[in-house]
């Protein structure tokens, strides 16, 4: 009862209604309605609108104002009820029903109505009563058959649908239905279902076990099988007794006679006007479905069929998105010489969207490796779409040679400049596995984490910056490097907040909880990373999680040469403290302990002196050169072109002594120009 059409002024009576109502009705508590189909209005007396505790203030003339009284289970079954009367061209139909009264109690209502079709046979009005059943239904429970049965009969509706409404998968649908609980609530000893298959019928569920029909597994849609009819008419078809069903479908009663099944029901599933499938209850000692129960059975048909539609099209929308987030991320994790790699992907649960998570390893020269962990914000396919383009730009910003600073500013520009309402978090890390020189930036992310080779866990904290995009759009596009050591045998954890997020739990315990998780994990890297996994799946994470585990492998790879570059920005001293950082590393590993103190001192002389004479930043490179002989590169970048110039220290003593140390303490040194600025360089020989 729930056409919808304009809010009526006043509602045109047709020349055949009484212009006075039979006062006879109204004193048996009987009232009539009009129901005018073309435009979906509905004349109701003032007794009709007394029995549905309703005053005429409250009635606009449209059978939707009707629903605060009618309960959702119950108006689901009239609905069916009606619709199945105008398609079947029955010309009368009625049945009983509960309203909720203004104070909150349920009384029983009956309700005849007589369908009026024109020369084509179309329906186009409905004319009939409606009355108080309450006191007969009390007297005549015995007769009527309205017992305590039935009435357990008439909440299947509504306690199947809140069993539905959870279901996320055409499996889930299958399972809420076909389990104990489902049967008992239906009543039935069995279930079949088919969904619709290019023409054929895809038999998906049979129960119980055992009762398989083979060559049933897919049938033709015009074939002589229950299912098939009820899809071809779109029609209910019930078989009232075991004899029906052999002469109705005697090849299939052949077959499963020895299931002594001596009654059933066969819906048709149909959504959005066309039929997506059919569903058959199977029942024992059952001798017929009395109109009630025919009643409740269609509205359930069309409850089921709305969850299995929604089920389809989420499997349908999960799947393409997650179809095109695998195709995103890299098919292979590289083989990198002095590192070992897991890495995993765990895509939200069925009924969330795919969202845009995302890894990356990038092999870069001179014995580094870049480690990309990303989140774009959202959950579809756009989202998806948004993180594909930036692990590409961020793979070539990194392949190109930029310092991680740089690579990461150009993502966020890059992603601005996409014109999309998305931001991602980020976090890229390089590492020198060489010399175990790591160095971080963190664009909004969460935090990494470091197992040292004991099996201790901790949390890198890095100051970071804004997330990808966001950065861009506001102008803040420095982001600061920190600079720490991957000693041999230790593993740098990077993660997206999958891993760590749990509804009603603050980030920070996430973390704690991961980093202990990580404590007592397996050493071996695969194990871990499936192990965390798990911990994700048991407590059902609602997210997506990626995930990335890069170990430095204990025994130390001698490489030829390596290049590692580190970006200084004016008053900024953590910034010059990682770069000191670096370098001692870099000296440490590279074979040139012997010169540490001369190549230190000469580096920190030249980047100061870069900070102090120019209006930026400093660039600091340091390369391994081969050839006949080993040598060490010290590279400062400033943007001045003014060229430096020795000269004698003042009267103090303080300053004027920075080239001079250089000349002294490097065996060689220069100055480039490079663009608009100029490099300032040192070689040292190594042994």
């Amino acid at each position: 009862m729930c056409h919808g059409g304009p809010v009526p002024t006043a509602v045109s009576l047709p020349e055949d209604w009484p212009a006075h109502p039979d006062r006879s009705l109204s004193l048996n508590r009987m009232g009539s309605f009009d129901w005018d189909l073309v435009t979906g209005l509905m004349h109701m007396d003032s007794a009709a609108l007394e029995v549905f505790d309703t005053t005429p203030e409250e009635y606009d003339g449209r059978p939707e104002s009707l629903s605060p009284r009618v309960p959702p289970a119950e108006g689901a079954r009239l609905d069916a009820l009606v619709s199945s009367a105008l398609k079947s061209g029955v010309d009368s139909y009625g049945a009983y029903f509960r309203i909720r009264c203004h104070d909150g109690t349920l009384r029983w209502t009956h309700t005849q109505g007589r369908v009026m079709r024109g020369p084509d046979g179309r329906p186009y009005r409905i004319i009939g009563i409606v009355r108080d059943a309450t006191e007969e239904l009390s007297h005549s429970a015995e007769r009527l058959g309205l017992d305590e049965e039935r009435r357990r009969q008439t909440s299947v509706v509504e306690s199947t649908t809140a069993a539905l409404a959870h279901a996320r998968t055409v499996q889930d649908v299958i399972d809420a239905l076909g389990d104990a609980h489902g049967l008992e609530r239906l009543g039935s000893m069995g279930m079949v279902m088919g969904l619709v298959e290019a023409g054929r019928i895809h038999l998906v569920a049979e129960g119980p076990a055992g009762s398989f029909v083979p060559g049933t597994r897919y049938t033709r849609i015009d074939e002589q099988y229950p299912m098939s009819e009820v899809v071809r008419s779109l029609q209910p078809r019930f078989l009232d007794s075991a004899a029906e069903f052999a002469a109705g479908y005697p090849g299939l009663w052949a077959k499963i006679s020895s299931m002594h099944i001596s009654a059933a029901a066969y819906l048709p599933l149909i959504a959005q006007a066309r039929p997506i499938g059919a569903i058959g209850l199977l029942y024992r000692d059952k001798d017929g479905f009395t109109q009630e129960e025919r009643n409740l059975l269609v509205a359930l048909g069309s409850s089921i069929a709305q969850s299995l539609q929604r089920a389809m099209l989420l499997e349908q929308e999960h799947d393409l998105a997650e179809g095109l987030q695998q195709a995103m991320l890299p098919r292979r994790i590289p083989s990198v010489p002095g590192a070992e790699i897991a890495v995993r992907y765990r895509s939200a649960k069925m009924g969330q969207d795919i969202g845009g998570d995302w890894y990356d390893v990038i092999p870069l020269p001179g014995g580094r490796v870049g480690a990309v962990i990303g989140d774009v914000q959202g959950h579809d396919t756009h989202a998806a779409a948004v993180m594909g383009q930036l692990r590409i730009v961020l793979r070539a910003y990194a392949a190109e040679g930029h310092s991680p600073a740089t690579v990461m500013a150009r993502a966020s520009v890059f992603l601005h400049e996409l014109d999309t309402d998305r931001f991602a978090t980020c976090t890229y890390a390089e590492v020198d596995l060489s010399t175990g020189v790591l160095q971080l930036v963190r664009a909004g992310h969460i935090d990494p984490l470091l197992r040292t080779r004991d099996g201790g866990c901790e949390r890198l904290a890095l100051e970071g910056g804004m997330p990808l995009g966001l950065s861009a759009e506001f102008g803040l596009l420095e982001y600061p490097v920190t600079t720490v050591e991957l000693g041999p045998g230790e593993t740098l954890l990077l993660c997206t907040d999958g891993l760590v997020e749990q509804p009603g739990a603050d980030l920070d315990d996430g973390v704690r909880l991961l980093a202990s998780l990580v404590r007592t994990g397996p050493a071996d890297l695969a194990l871990l990373a499936d192990r965390l996994c798990e911990v994700v799946d048991d407590r059902g994470g609602d997210d997506d999680m990626a995930l990335l585990l890069l170990r430095r492998e204990a025994e130390e790879v001698q490489q030829a040469g390596g290049r590692l570059q580190q970006h200084v920005a004016p008053g900024d001293p953590e910034a010059l403290v990682s770069a000191r950082h670096m370098i001692g590393a870099a000296v440490r590993t590279w074979g040139a302990r012997e010169r540490a103190d001369e190549i230190e001192l000469v580096a920190d002389e030249l980047i100061v002196n870069a900070l102090m004479h120019t209006d930026g930043p400093a660039i600091v490179t340091l390369r391994v050169l081969t050839g006949p002989e080993r040598r060490l590169r010290v590279e400062v970048e400033d943007r001045s072109s003014a060229l430096p110039r020795r000269r004698e220290a003042g009267d103090s003593g303080v300053s004027g002594r920075g080239l001079m140390l250089v000349d002294r303490l490097a065996d060689v040194w220069g100055v480039e120009s490079r663009g608009s600025g100029k490099c300032v360089w040192c070689e040292f020989t190594m042994p």
